[in-house]
C-alpha cells in the first residue's frame, strides 16, 4: 500500500537511499508499482562515505533506477553538527535524527532532488501519512510497534507531509526482510543502522574534544544538595539517567539527574530522584500548524525508546508548553524531544526544558 495516492499524477517519485534495506526495499517497491523512480543520496558527515556510496550505487544499479548524489556536507555541518555540540555544551542531550529529518532530509535533500518539480520523496520510515477528506496531511506511527519512527518525524510540516511517503509503514520489519529476498536484493549487514551516523565508533566526548580543538576540563561530581563525592573529566557525554562512568562507590548506585554546565558539575542521586511528573518543552512544532484546544490531554513520550505516558498539555511561560503526566517518568532529560500523540497519531513535539 503506498500512501497519498492524490499525488500519481506525474508518475515520478525521488527515494532518499543509504543503502539500507529499508530504503532498498521501498525503492523496489515503489518500481514494482509503477512509479518512475529516481535515487537519491545524501553525502554529508559520513566516515565510511565512499563506500556508502558504493553500496548505494550497486542497489540503484540492481533496481536500473537513475541515482544523484547530493553533497549536503556544509548544511549537516551548520544544521545538525553545531546544533549537536551547542547542545552538549549546554549540558542537554541532543537528538540529532530529529532534527535531520526537518533541516536536511525532508528540508535541503528533498528541495535538491525534487528540484522545482511536483513530486513525492519516499524514504524508508516505518511510519504512515494520511490525506484526510479535509484535505489535510496526518502523520501516524507505523504498523510495527517495535520498529515504528514517527517519533523523529514530529518536527515536520504539514507542508513537508504533503510530499512525503512512507511505503514501508504498512509493514513490519520481518515483512520487509522477506521483500528483500523477493525483490533480489542483496544480504544487508545484521542489525539496525546507527542512530548518529557521524559518530560511528566514536564517542561523544571524543568526538566533540577533536571538533572544539580542546580537551574539556574536569570538575566535581555532586549530590541533590551539592556534598562532592568524586571528579569527571568533562560533562559532556554525561546524560541524565547514567549510572556507569560515575565510579562513586556506595551501597545503592548514583545515577547522573542533572548537568550544570555553568558550575562544571554533575549532580547525581538515587534511583527515586531520577522520576518526576512534569516539565515544559520549548519550540513546539504542531503538525496541523496551529496549537490544539487547551488544555490537552495526550501521550506523550519523552524519548523514543520510552513508552508513552498520559499526560496534560498547557500553555507555559516564554510561549513554552507545560507538561503534566499522571505518573512520574524516569529520566526526563533536557534536550530530547517530547512528541505528543492523540492514539497514534502524532499531534506534535518539541524540546524538553527543565526548569
Amino acid at each position: 500500500m503506498i500512501p497519498n495516492p492524490q499525488k500519481r499524477e506525474s508518475g515520478k517519485i525521488v527515494v532518499a537511499m543509504s543503502g539500507g534495506v529499508d530504503s532498498s526495499v521501498a525503492a523496489a517497491m515503489l518500481k514494482q508499482e509503477g512509479f518512475d523512480v529516481r535515487g537519491v543520496f545524501m553525502a554529508a558527515a559520513q566516515p565510511n562515505l565512499s563506500a556508502q556510496i558504493a553500496v548505494v550505487k550497486r542497489i540503484a544499479a540492481l533496481l536500473d533506477i537513475p541515482l544523484e548524489i547530493v553533497d549536503l556536507a556544509e548544511d549537516f555541518e551548520r544544521e545538525i553538527l553545531d546544533y549537536f555540540t551547542k547542545s552538549y555544551l549546554e549540558g542537554k542531550t541532543p537528538n540529532p535524527c530529529v532534527v535531520c529529518n526537518r533541516e536536511i532530509k525532508f528540508g535541503r535533500l528533498m528541495e535538491s532532488a525534487c528540484n522545482g518539480e511536483e513530486v513525492m520523496m519516499a524514504t524508508g520510515h516505518y511510519a504512515r501519512v494520511i490525506h484526510d477528506r479535509k484535505g489535510c496531511f496526518r502523520l501516524f506511527k507505523g504498523r510495527d510497534p517495535v520498529k515504528e519512527q514517527s517519533y523523529f518525524l514530529s518536527l515536520l510540516t504539514k507542508e513537508q507531509l504533503s510530499r512525503i511517503c512512507f511505503p514501508l509503514g504498512e509493514y513490519t520489519k520481518e515483512e520487509v526482510l522477506r521483500l528483500s529476498g523477493e525483490y533480489g536484493l542483496p544480504d544487508f549487514p545484521a542489525g539496525e543502522s546507527q542512530d548518529v551516523c557521524f559518530l560511528t565508533d566514536q564517542d561523544v566526548r571524543g568526538f566533540l574534544a577533536r571538533r572544539i580543538g580542546k580537551i574539556f576540563p574536569g570538575g566535581s561530581i555532586v549530590t541533590i544538595s551539592g556534598r562532592e563525592l568524586g571528579r569527571h573529566d568533562g560533562i559532556c557525554g554525561f546524560t541524565v539517567g547514567q549510572r556507569r562512568g560515575l565510579a562513586i562507590p556506595d551501597a545503592t548506585p548514583y545515577y547522573v539527574v542533572r548537568l550544570d554546565p555553568d558550575g562544571n558539575k554533575v549532580v547525581v542521586g538515587k534511583k527515586e530522584d531520577l522520576w518526576q511528573d512534569h516539565f515544559l518543552v520549548r519550540d513546539v512544532n504542531w503538525i496541523s500548524g496551529s496549537p490544539p484546544a487547551m488544555p490537552l490531554s495526550c501521550d506523550v513520550k519523552i524519548r523514543y525508546r520510552a513508552q508513552a505516558g498520559q499526560a496534560v498539555v498547557d500553555h507555559g511561560p516564554d510561549n513554552m508548553f507545560q507538561v503534566e503526566f499522571s505518573e512520574c517518568q524516569r529520566a526526563v532529560t533536557p534536550g530530547q524531544f517530547a512528541v505528543f500523540y492523540n492514539q497514534d497519531e502524532v499531534i506534535g513535539g518539541g524540546e524538553i526544558v527543565i526548569g
